[in-house]
């Protein structure tokens, strides 16, 4: 396999990260893509789209996100570590954004590709909900009509998201096929889309899709990657050591990735969600699942042997999808970014060590990252520094776990 002298080396004309990604789309869907990627190029040219991008991130959204220094948890993990063991903690607040998730980052930029397209209507997908919050706020806030498709079951377990969105003016539509989850939502929402592409604009909430949405969701994204870089160098005078993030389709890991890829000493890990177990019921597609073609574009999939699509499973409903963004199937392939996973006790378990540690109530999507942190920090030396994303906060999630720990409320 050719490893490409840049790892921050942009996909090919047809959206391929290797073998990865394209656009696998309905021919009806096709006009409106190749002008989605016109327009988006022409967008990344014009300094007016990207100052106003930087301004609504930073008086909107509440940018740049603080860089905190977890002592407690850091101190945490040395006791149980062998002397001299026990990197230090450090986390990118991306949960202090408005809407409580890195979601926004996306949705502020998609909104202004929307209104640069002459667009009048908005939809998308939501798992956790958080995405949908997020689309639902921009929507609110620049005044178009939105539709938010959710599997039924994500609504039973994220009923506050629900709420949130309805407030802000969107219609949720619950989805009843399938899981009742992400897959079925998005399915649902490229529906809808093929059907009304003259007047509507999809905000899709991964790096995942057709080309271009895998590489313009990783750019928008990219500001965490940035701020962070900027901020370690200025409050320790250098990078990290390693740098942790939870994946579902991957959008905040590969924001904080991409800005460090071709810094050679920092090493990478992508948390997937284990589930109930690798050889059970599970959402982790590098570990699990194998490559083929899903919602536009060819990725690490769970498949049975037949090629058909296999339900996923985590606590976590953002991180409940049977597939992967391209972009990080190309770097597990190559290489430059390791992926583990941690299951639903693990990020339970994690979840409540942050909560008691920092006094900061994590999602469940970062508490599988947190996870991971835990194991790795014990085994790496303390002068040593692990950089993890905090992409959401744990409102959202206080019924699920406490239905997990047996609790009523």
């Amino acid at each position: 396999m050719t490893v490409p002298n840049s790892y921050r080396a942009q996909p090919d004309d047809r959206g391929h990260f290797g073998q990865f990604g394209g656009r696998y789309v309905a021919e009806t869907l096709m006009p409106l893509i190749l002008d989605l990627e016109a327009h988006y190029r022409a967008a990344k040219a014009d300094p007016a789209f990207q100052a106003q991008f930087d301004d609504l991130l930073e008086h909107y959204v509440g940018r740049p996100s603080p860089l905190y220094h977890a002592e407690r948890l850091t101190e945490a993990l040395r006791e149980s570590a062998s002397e001299g063991m026990g990197a230090q903690v450090w986390f990118k607040r991306d949960e202090l954004n408005h809407t409580g998730a890195h979601k926004i980052n996306n949705c502020i930029g998609q909104i202004l590709l929307a209104i640069r397209m002459g667009k009048t209507r908005i939809i998308a997908e939501t798992g956790a909900g958080q995405h949908g919050v997020a689309t639902a706020t921009v929507c609110a806030r620049f005044g178009l009509p939105c539709v938010i498709y959710m599997g039924a079951r994500d609504m039973e377990r994220q009923q506050p998201n629900v709420f949130r969105m309805k407030l802000l003016g969107a219609d949720v539509i619950g989805v009843e096929s399938g899981a009742r989850t992400l897959k079925d939502a998005m399915n649902e929402a490229l529906r809808d889309w093929v059907a009304n592409v003259h007047d509507t604009f999809y905000i899709i909430g991964t790096a995942a899709g057709p080309h271009p949405y895998p590489e313009l969701v990783r750019d928008f994204q990219s500001v965490i990657g940035r701020e962070a870089r900027a901020q370690m160098l200025a409050r320790t005078g250098r990078l990290p050591d390693l740098l942790v993030a939870a994946i579902g389709g991957g959008s905040n890991a590969i924001g904080l990735f991409h800005p460090f890829l071709d810094d050679a000493d920092v090493k990478m890990l992508g948390v997937e969600a284990a589930g109930h177990g690798l050889d059970k019921q599970h959402a982790a597609s590098l570990a699990g699942g194998r490559p083929g073609i899903l919602h536009g574009n060819k990725t690490y999939l769970l498949q049975d042997a037949d090629g058909q699509i296999d339900e996923a499973h985590s606590i976590s409903a953002g991180l409940d999808y049977p597939g992967i963004g391209p972009e990080h199937s190309w770097l597990h392939e190559i290489g430059r970014v390791q992926y583990e996973s941690a299951t639903d006790r693990e990020a339970l378990d994690a979840f409540q060590l942050l909560c008691r540690t920092e006094g900061i109530i994590p999602a469940l999507e970062p508490s599988h990252a947190i996870a991971a942190v835990a194991r790795k920090a014990r085994k790496m030396r303390a002068d040593q520094i692990i950089l993890a994303n905090l992409c959401g906060r744990g409102d959202k999630d206080i019924f699920t776990v406490a239905e997990a720990l047996g609790v009523a409320i």
